[in-house]
């Protein structure tokens, strides 16, 4: 048994953000570290994840585009998806991220002891870790950030399903596609494949699309899927998979009964359980709950000398959240747990298409704490959306009227996750919405929608005078003021 005993005074299990993050802190603040990494540093989000996926989201966008080339007085064939070139290029993207910045090199360089192609490690105490090899590392303190991966339906016949980590490997499109999940995954891979020309299935056991969105942004977003032709099933629970020639049959039941579909291929969006299972943390003492590890505010878990950062927390699941979580983790491990961890304001956004983004609460969640004034600036009302020949979408502020603060904001519409991070640093800046209103905004863009709806706001609010200007006519939607349920 190979035993490294160098000096090593943090183990950070998994090199994805948060792993990778975590270790560079360590090494920052002058500690011996060593990152442990099953297969290539980069994690998913580099390697199948955000990095390739959004490459391939923009290549179905590109299609899409052509359906509106006539308005522009631009004439041309439709463009054929070359599946094997599409996934390629998606490939280039992710081997792009990690090579071109030289990653490994980089955390190295750093002074990171780097271990990549680990294969699974384990646990065998509480301080001691060992890979498949046999190899042994021992830690004083350990970040445990070993992600998490595309989740099954425990149901009969699971194993014919596929999950977005498949796409990458087509060899062809399939013609009809069941996407069962329409979460932000879901409805993102439905979309990319509607997009490329398939017929597509989105089944969702929830009453709603987007569960966890605003109501807003959900309602929105199944119409404009419908209007694609995607073909969206609600409140539908998948009984079993069964194999059928060429493909795989769909058996799931509504409140109208069992109903099936048949289709050349069906993926699951189901959900994004931890990695921690493949760690035997539980073995260490560390405390798992739903598949999770539990920390508490400093990423503390139940072994004081053990943190966790990342996916396998369950937190905010999010690639910029997994960043900041991974340097708290580190400087906490080697400090002392000084600092907490904050998950309040965290834009998101997913590139469906129309894209859509938010920040903060759901206006239902947001009205149940506060007195709220809701305003919602039309895309149609705005010069650059129209241009653009995307006047579908809109800009929704929710403000609590004690201090004037905005709590929550949700965007549909072209650049979403763009326009969402606007919102985000006004929120995070502790903007009030009259400064908000303000804001100087580059003219013509989708951006001013959030002056648009700041300017509302302050109108309606009666906060101070505002006249109402030619830009603003989507003030004759006023916003909604309600108190607290």
């Amino acid at each position: 048994m190979i035993s490294d005993r160098s000096r090593t005074d943090l183990v950070v299990i998994g090199g994805g953000p948060a792993g990778v993050t975590a270790a560079l802190q360590a090494a920052e603040l002058g500690a011996g570290v060593t990152l442990i990494e099953r297969g290539r540093v980069g994690g998913t989000t580099l390697n199948t994840g955000p990095a390739p996926v959004r490459t391939l989201a923009r290549a179905a966008r590109l299609v899409r585009d052509w359906s509106s080339w006539e308005a522009f007085g631009l004439r041309g064939p439709k463009p054929a998806v070359d599946l094997a070139a599409t996934l390629a290029n998606a490939q280039r993207v992710a081997d792009h991220a990690y090579e071109r910045s030289h990653l490994a090199d980089h955390i190295r360089s750093n002074g990171v002891d780097l271990v990549e192609d680990a294969g699974d490690v384990r646990f065998t105490d509480a301080r001691t870790i060992t890979a498949p090899n046999g190899r042994e590392w021992h830690a004083e303190r350990i970040v445990i950030a070993v992600g998490g991966r595309a989740s099954r339906l425990p149901i009969p016949g699971a194993e014919l399903g596929l999950t977005y980590e498949d796409v990458l490997s087509l060899t062809a499109l399939p013609g009809r596609v069941c996407v069962i999940g329409a979460a932000d995954t879901g409805c993102q891979l439905a979309s990319i494949l509607a997009d490329f020309g398939c017929h597509v299935w989105l089944l969702e056991y929830a009453p709603k699309i987007l569960p966890r969105s605003d109501q807003d942004v959900s309602v929105a977003l199944e119409h404009a899927f419908r209007d694609r032709g995607i073909e969206v099933v609600t409140s539908g629970a998948v009984e079993r998979l069964e194999p059928i020639e060429g493909g795989v049959r769909v058996v799931y039941r509504t409140g109208d009964g069992t109903k099936s579909i048949d289709v050349d291929a069906a993926f699951f969006a189901v959900g994004w359980p931890s990695n921690a299972d493949r760690l035997d943390a539980e073995t260490a003492g560390v405390k798992i709950e739903r598949g999770y590890v539990v920390v508490d505010d400093y990423l503390r878990t139940s072994v004081p000398h053990i943190f966790a950062a990342g996916d396998v927390d369950g937190r905010s699941m999010l690639v910029s959240s997994a960043l900041l979580e991974g340097r708290v983790a580190a400087e906490n491990a080697l400090l002392g747990p000084c600092r907490r961890i904050n998950h309040d304001i965290v834009p998101a956004g997913s590139f469906t298409d129309p894209e859509y983004a938010s920040v903060g609460l759901p206006e239902a969640e947001a009205r149940s704490r506060y007195n709220c004034a809701v305003a919602v600036a039309r895309y149609e009302n705005l010069v650059r959306p129209v241009a653009d020949g995307q006047p579908e979408g809109f800009c929704k502020l929710i403000v609590e009227t004690k201090q004037h603060k905005i709590v929550g904001a949700h965007v549909l519409g072209e650049y979403s996750a763009e326009v969402i991070q606007v919102v985000a640093a006004c929120m995070a800046a502790g903007m009030r919405i009259e400064d908000v209103a303000e804001l100087q905004m580059a003219f013509p863009t989708f951006t001013e929608g959030v002056r648009v709806a700041a300017h509302m706001l302050v109108r309606e609010l009666g906060i101070r005078p505002m006249p109402l200007l030619w830009s603003d006519l989507s003030e004759s939607e006023s916003p909604s003021i309600a108190g607290s349920a």
